[in-house]
Formats: structure tokens, sequence, C-alpha cells
């Protein structure tokens, strides 16, 4: 579904990317892991086109998607849904209206459609009765829930969590967790997960890629990545500060 074929990215003198190479199949949850900084959020923008690399290719679906034109990257950005770090609702619009932004903008759908659409999206990630609600009304676990309700609300092929369980505490964590493996299975949809949280990895991921230094070091499924011989992917999932990895 998904393939990085050695892709590149820098920023000035700080080289991010450096040779990546991942393939994701079509509906299975990929973890990404890696430190903060270490480029998760950078590999996740260029597969959406926010950014281009300096050197690779990026297929979604058979399609090298880096050389296309905007109207035809917009196209492909359809088969993707995305649930950001801090849900990033708007806080003049109300639930129902944060929800039916993209596809009240994007889609022919007539008034009544989207309103069902909505309806069914927030039905979906287990909120009933939130539609007139404002964001600061909303717990953290709940406008996660709502961003997650405006992600998949265009029904979409590949749903991105970037850090979904930030900011947030273990047990609506845990919830959002449960989320992520409904929409896969009620949805049938790719998913790719980027934390550093190895709790949520360990129980969403059909196999998890480790990034350190620009490329992918190591990927497998949760049991293979916890018997890791990596002395860095053992530094990282142990959460030591006695190892390769050092401080920045």
């Amino acid at each position: 579904m998904i393939s990085f074929v050695d892709v590149h990215k820098s920023f000035r003198d700080n080289h991010v990317l450096r040779g990546v190479f991942l393939d994701i199949e079509k509906g299975e949850t990929r973890v990404i892991c890696g430190q903060s900084g270490s480029g998760k959020s950078v590999l996740i923008k260029n597969l959406i086109g926010l950014m281009k690399p300096d050197k690779g290719q990026i297929f979604v679906d058979g399609l090298e998607v880096t050389s296309l034109s905007e109207e035809a990257l917009f196209q492909v950005r359809r088969k993707f849904g995305l649930l950001f770090q801090n849900a990033a609702l708007f806080d003049s619009l109300t639930v129902a209206e944060n929800v039916s932004f993209g596809l009240e903008r994007y889609t022919d759908f007539s008034p009544g459609e989207i309103r069902r659409r909505v309806t069914e999206s927030l039905e979906m990630v287990g909120l009933r009765g939130v539609e007139n609600l404002m964001p600061h009304e909303l717990s953290g676990g709940m406008k996660k829930r709502v961003g997650l309700a405006r992600a998949i609300a265009y029904r979409p092929e590949i749903i991105l969590y970037d850090e979904p369980s930030t900011g947030i505490d273990p047990i609506r964590a845990d919830a959002i967790n449960d989320l992520i493996i409904a929409m896969k299975k009620e949805m049938g949809v790719t998913s790719i997960v980027i934390t550093h949280d190895m709790i949520s990895a360990y129980k969403v991921a059909d196999r998890i890629s480790m990034l350190y230094q620009g490329k992918i070091i190591e990927t497998g499924t949760p049991g293979k990545i916890k018997k890791s011989s990596n002395p860095v992917v053992q530094q990282f999932i142990t959460g030591s500060a006695v190892g390769p990895i050092k401080e920045f």
C-alpha cells in the first residue's frame, strides 16, 4: 500500500532522513517509533506531500507521489485521514462543524448526507449527543475522539495517527488504542501510528519499525521487537539511560 524507497530529507545541515526504506502492507497497522526529533513526523509529512524529499521515491497504492502536481496530489490525499497529536480542533466551531469541515468543502454531499456522516462517525468513536458542544467543553480524550471522527468522515483508506496517546492519561490512552484496533476491524484501513509509547505500540501494531539516525534500523512483530538483539532497539523499548543512544 505504501513504500518509501531511499528517502532523504535535510534542513540545512540537519540530515533528518538518511535513506529510509519502508514497505507497509494494505490493511496492516504499522507503528513507527523512535526518539523525539528522530524524523517520524517528517516522514509522514513527506508521505502526504506537505514536504518533498530531497532524494528518493514514495509510492501510495502503486502511484509514485513525490513528482505529482498539486491537483493530482490532492486526490491522493483524499485516501488519508489524519489524527493530529493535539487533535487540532477549531476552537470556534462546534463538534459537528469540526467533523463536517472537510466534507462541506471538498465533497458534493448534500446537507443531509453530511449530517448523517457526522453522526455516524461520532458514534463509531463512541460519542453520542455531543454535536453542539464546543472544543473547550471536551476532555482531552474526547477531543482525540472528535479528531478521529473528523479523520474517518471521508471513509479514508489510510489513517495516520500522530502521537495519539500524548497528552492524555493512561486510561484514555488505552481507549484510543482500542479505537485504533476497531477502525482496522470495522473499516479495513491501513494505519500508520507514530509514537514513542511502547505500551500502545505493542497493543495496536501488526509490525513495529524503529527510526534511528535517519534510517529504519529494525522492523518486526511486537514479539520480535521485544526480543531484538539490537542494543539501540533494546535501550529504546526499555527506556534505559544506559546504551548507545545518547541524550540530545
